[in-house]
């Protein structure tokens, strides 16, 4: 295993524990050779026999009596070098590693169908949530129309806290923290990179489409104010980062980017630091995962099922039982041309006209104004907030009109705009 941290103890442990009832599912032992660490002497919280940390990567990746190697360091390097290494040894291999999946996937799925062995990843994605392996194998009769994925813990429960208690974005940030669900530098969460990289390895697997991280247009939550969640309310709505991807012909769109979502879907109750993944094909129509998608035991539960399936693969003489491969021709879709509704909040001149400035040139854009309110009023500015809610429109007409309205002098701050996603 190359990595002991807060997922590789709970492999760790749950090898030992499981011990018996893993033996005999396989009729074998596994036994945990041997764990790459940086350093051997520091306290850890799992029990081993003495001589199995080293910080030699030798012992772990070339050792010849070593099968299967798990690789739980994180992070691209050495990641990416130590994962092919060990295909090229011949071993099967094990990981959660998102990032290096998301970057260099389809190049390691090459190599280790080149060397005859298999390449499992069920924890990169909702930790135990069973995603890689749904879409691997229990959907592959159906044509995927869609992905909705909440698939970051983090800005889940920090929304989750900002709807609850109305709490500012930095105030349920430093909760979020305190609590050790966001980093000491959250930024790949807050950004939506964290949940891009997800959602490049999600979309590959359902649309057979080779996904780079640079292909998600993403957007973060750092913006997102109280006023925000307190008007969507109103209007019926919950607010979600939520990842998309979705398939028109030979169109993909794939986005990242806080939405809302109607209060009676499904996804408009997921909260806190859980996941869901709802995926519409065209067999199966509505599916929806859900659970925990990040912690020690979640993960640890997808990586020792992945051990085991590799195990059985083994002990059957077979591998790459499961091929991969990238069979559509499909083409991304821009974020330009995106089609839905939206959510905008402007402060603007408490004088008549205004509105009327706005319809124009939303009207010139061809973008239909469905709901207009005026929400708060500002005397010491003589401004008034107001929202408006469109009718669907393609994203570079909404952002156009946007541009020509935050010049407008009697407009003081185009303060939010957020997507509505609606749910065929």
């Amino acid at each position: 295993m190359l990595g002991l941290g807060v997922v590789g103890s709970g492999v760790a442990t749950s090898l030992q524990r499981k011990a018996v009832l893993l033996e005999n599912l396989l009729g074998r032992p596994l036994e945990l050779r041997s764990i790459l660490v940086r350093d051997p002497t520091k306290e850890r919280p799992v029990r081993l026999p003495a001589g199995t940390l080293t910080s030699d990567p030798a012992v772990v990746l070339d050792d010849p009596d070593v099968n299967i190697i798990v690789e739980l360091l994180g992070r691209v390097d050495p990641a990416h070098k130590y994962i092919c290494r060990a295909i090229r040894n011949g071993k099967h291999v094990v990981t959660a590693n998102k990032d290096v999946l998301a970057l260099h996937g389809s190049a390691i799925l090459g190599l280790a169908l080149e060397h005859n062995v298999d390449l499992y990843f069920e924890a990169s994605v909702g930790a135990g949530i069973p995603l890689v392996g749904s879409f691997r194998q229990a959907l592959v009769a159906n044509e995927i129309q869609s992905l909705h994925a909440i698939i970051n813990g983090t800005t889940n429960y920090i929304l989750t806290r900002m709807v609850r208690e109305g709490l500012d974005f930095e105030v349920a940030l430093k909760s979020a923290q305190r609590l050790g669900y966001a980093e000491s530098d959250p930024r790949n969460d807050l950004d939506g990179e964290d949940a891009a990289y997800k959602l490049a390895i999600l979309a590959s697997l359902a649309f057979h489409f080779k996904v780079e991280p640079s292909d998600v247009y993403r957007e973060g939550i750092s913006s997102l104010k109280p006023a925000d969640f307190r008007y969507a309310g109103e209007f019926g709505y919950a607010i979600k980062l939520l990842a998309v991807g979705k398939r028109d012909g030979n169109k993909v769109e794939l986005r990242v980017h806080p939405v809302l979502i109607n209060q009676d879907h499904l996804l408009a109750g997921v909260n806190d630091v859980f996941n869901a993944v709802r995926v519409q094909g065209d067999l199966m129509g509505e599916a929806l995962f859900y659970g925990r998608g990040a912690g020690s035991k979640p993960s640890s539960s997808a990586v020792v099922a992945d051990i085991v399936d590799a195990a059985h693969n083994i002990n059957s003489g077979v591998s790459n039982r499961i091929p991969f491969g990238y069979r559509s021709q499909l083409k991304l879709r821009p974020i330009g041309e995106v089609v839905s509704r939206s959510y905008v909040r402007l402060w603007v001149a408490d004088r008549p006209g205004v509105l009327a400035q706005i319809a124009h040139i939303f009207g010139n854009q061809t973008i239909s104004i469905a709901a207009c309110v005026q929400k708060e009023t500002n005397s010491a500015t003589q401004g008034a907030e107001i929202v408006i809610l469109t009718h669907p429109a393609r994203e570079d007409s909404l952002q156009g009109a946007l541009s020509e309205v935050a010049r407008l002098v009697s407009v003081h701050e185009v303060a939010s705009h957020i997507r509505i996603e609606d749910f065929h």
